[in-house]
C-alpha cells in the first residue's frame, strides 16, 4: 500500500505545481495585457464629429446603402469599442481540431489599433493565452502556454503589421463609422454588391474586398493574401471573414457572430467561429 501513498503524494504535488503555474502565468499575462492596452491608449488620436448623410455623396452605391442601413443620421462617430467573445478556434493545420476560447478586445479607431487577449482551452486545466494586436503601427502575435511559456513570438515585421491591420479593417463592422469618408479609409467601386476598401496607417496599408448582403449590410470581407503560419513559415494565403446576426447596438447595426477562414485550393478552412458576448462603444466627444 506504500506505493498508493506515494502516488497520492505525487499527484498532489503535480496538482500544486499546476495551480502555481496557472496562478503565476495568469498574473504575468494580465500585466502584459495591461501594458499593451496602455500603449494602445497612448497612441490614441482625437475623434470628433457626427455622421452626416451629405458625406456619402460620391461613394460607390453599395457603400452608400451600407451606411444608410447601418448608421443613424446625426449619430456621433465611434472613437473605440471594448468587446468580449466566446467561440471555438481551429488549432489543426491539417485535420480540424476545434478548441473553445474566450477573449477580450480593446479597439481604437484613430490611430487604428486593437489588442485581443484570448484564452484557448487545449484541455481541462491547460490554457494557451494569446495576444493578437496592432499597436502604434506594430503587429503582434504571441501565444503562451499558461501565459508563461511562449510558443512563438511574431512582431515588428511588415508582414505581421499588414496582417493585423487587415484584421482591424475586417472587424470595422463592429465600429462602422470608422469606414466613413474622412476617417482614413478609401472606397473604390467593384460592382453593385461589392467594393474595395483601403486603409493606410503610416507605412502600413491593408485592402479588402467587401461584399454586401441583400439587407445592405456587410456579409463578408476578403483579402487576396494574409500571412498564414504553416510549419513555422508565413505563407500568403487568401483570407475571408463572414458576418451574421446583425443587431442594433447604440444606434448602429453590428454583427454578433462571425466566421474567419483561409481560402485554400481544396476549399475554405475555417479557423475562428465566435460570437460577441459584450460590446461597449465609446463615442466621440
Amino acid at each position: 500500500m506504500i506505493w498508493i501513498k506515494w502516488a497520492g503524494l505525487a499527484l498532489a504535488a503535480l496538482v500544486a505545481v499546476w495551480a502555481v503555474l496557472a496562478l503565476v502565468g495568469g498574473w504575468r499575462w494580465q500585466q502584459r495585457t495591461a501594458a499593451l492596452v496602455a500603449d494602445l491608449a497612448a497612441a490614441r488620436r482625437p475623434v470628433a464629429g457626427r455622421h452626416d448623410l451629405a458625406s456619402l455623396a460620391g461613394l460607390p452605391p453599395p457603400v452608400q446603402r451600407f451606411f444608410r442601413a447601418a448608421l443613424t443620421p446625426g449619430q456621433p462617430l465611434v472613437a473605440g469599442v471594448t468587446l468580449s467573445h466566446a467561440g471555438t478556434f481551429n488549432m489543426g493545420e491539417g485535420a480540424d481540431n476545434w478548441k473553445p476560447f474566450t477573449s477580450s478586445q480593446w479597439v481604437e479607431v484613430a490611430r487604428p489599433g486593437f489588442v485581443w487577449d484570448g484564452t484557448i482551452r487545449m484541455a481541462p486545466g491547460l490554457p494557451v493565452r494569446v495576444h493578437d494586436a496592432y499597436v502604434a503601427g506594430e503587429g503582434i502575435l504571441i501565444p503562451a502556454l499558461f501565459g508563461l511559456v511562449k510558443l512563438t513570438e511574431m512582431r515588428g515585421t511588415p508582414d505581421i503589421a499588414e496582417g493585423e491591420l487587415l484584421r482591424w479593417l475586417a472587424e470595422a463592422a463592429w465600429y462602422p463609422t470608422a469606414l466613413l469618408p474622412g476617417q482614413g479609409v478609401e472606397w473604390s467601386p467593384i460592382d453593385d454588391q461589392s467594393a474595395l476598401v483601403t486603409v493606410t496607417d503610416g507605412g502600413v496599408s491593408a485592402r479588402l474586398t467587401v461584399r454586401f448582403g441583400p439587407d445592405g449590410l456587410i456579409a463578408s470581407v476578403r483579402a487576396d493574401a494574409r500571412g498564414r503560419m504553416v510549419g513555422g513559415t508565413s505563407l500568403p494565403t487568401p483570407w475571408e471573414g463572414r458576418w451574421s446576426d446583425y443587431r442594433r447596438q447604440d444606434g448602429m447595426m453590428v454583427p454578433m457572430t462571425g466566421e474567419v477562414a483561409w481560402i485554400l485550393p481544396e476549399g475554405p478552412k475555417p479557423y475562428w467561429r465566435g460570437r460577441i458576448t459584450a460590446l461597449t462603444t465609446r463615442f466621440a466627444d
